[in-house]
């Protein structure tokens, strides 16, 4: 059976959250410190959890443009700035870009895309592409996607930084057989990000890439910090345990993105995320008390039978 996240999170959280839901976030802003996370090459903070836009289809009603806006809106009045985004998923860079001019808060993200492409002519060309879309005169972070065409296009991202077209440069997978390849391209090219798959259902990242990132100075960006929903699968019913009080979490979300965040202080979970209600509660993630390291333990022995 699929259980949607909002049905989701009224059975895990009870009916006391549902009925405090209105005061929960305000209060929580009022008495708790909002976590931010450190770009290690520069030292500058962003706000601990992102957004993913991957399924931000242009090809979609008027309904389903209005619940875009509003998503972004929601993101970015809880205090969200780090956007990801790229070419790669269809029209996305074309909705988000219209979005974010409609809105009004373009130059108050940080705006993070990609390239895919062999060729460098033609990552040139896809990158150029990518300013037109997203506008602005800098783009914050750019990504070799999934690792094509590395060297080729580091090469013209490293001069586009050095222009200051860019800020920061990364390379991406979701892949964990690409970590090797991921490795061996941050040992040998200064990179300030990578972008990685990393959650309670899948830990391989641990194993080595992780303790490089920390090693080489190097930001991390999380894609598939749900795994795909098969945390929320893995939970399904299941009230929260007392011991997500002593993390400031309030529902199975916030705990599936804390946990994240607690690894470092230079890691970023960036949701795909496209409902408001979503957007909200993934937000409330970056705010209060972040599971030690007893925590962390009791969380994934709590996880690992369901999974």
């Amino acid at each position: 059976m699929t259980i949607s996240r909002r049905t989701f999170l009224e059975l895990s959280a009870g009916a006391g959250f549902i009925a405090a839901a209105g005061n929960w976030r305000d209060l929580r802003a009022e008495t708790q410190t909002r976590i931010m996370a450190t770009i290690p090459s520069t030292g500058e903070q962003v706000p601990a959890i992102g957004i993913g836009t991957r399924d931000y289809r242009s090809n979609t009603d008027a309904a389903d443009m209005q619940r875009f806006r509003q998503t972004l809106e929601v993101f970015h009045t809880s205090g969200g700035r780090i956007i990801d985004t790229s070419p790669n998923y269809g029209e996305a860079e074309t909705v988000i870009g219209e979005l974010l001019r409609d809105i009004g808060i373009r130059d108050d993200v940080f705006m993070a895309t990609k390239v895919d492409r062999e060729d460098q002519q033609q990552g040139i060309e896809r990158m150029n592409r990518s300013f037109e879309l997203l506008g602005g005169d800098q783009i914050d972070l750019m990504q070799v996607h999934n690792l094509r065409g590395t060297e080729a296009e580091l090469e013209t991202m490293k001069a586009w930084k050095e222009q200051g077209r860019f800020r920061y440069l990364g390379v991406t997978s979701h892949d964990p057989q690409q970590y090797a390849e991921m490795e061996d391209v941050m040992r040998r090219h200064p990179l300030d990000f990578i972008q990685i798959n990393y959650s309670l259902a899948n830990r391989v990242a641990e194993k080595s890439i992780l303790p490089l990132a920390r090693d080489r100075g190097v930001a991390v960006l999380v894609n598939l910090p749900f795994a795909r929903g098969q945390l929320f699968k893995a939970v399904a019913r299941r009230p929260l345990p007392d011991w997500t009080a002593d993390m400031d979490a309030y529902s199975w979300g916030q705990v599936f993105l804390k946990y994240i965040v607690s690894y470092s202080a230079s890691i970023i979970p960036i949701p795909g995320t496209t409902k408001p209600h979503h957007a909200e509660d993934n937000m409330g993630a970056a705010v209060g008390r972040l599971p030690d390291a007893a925590l962390r333990r009791e969380i994934e022995t709590y996880m690992a039978p369901l999974l």
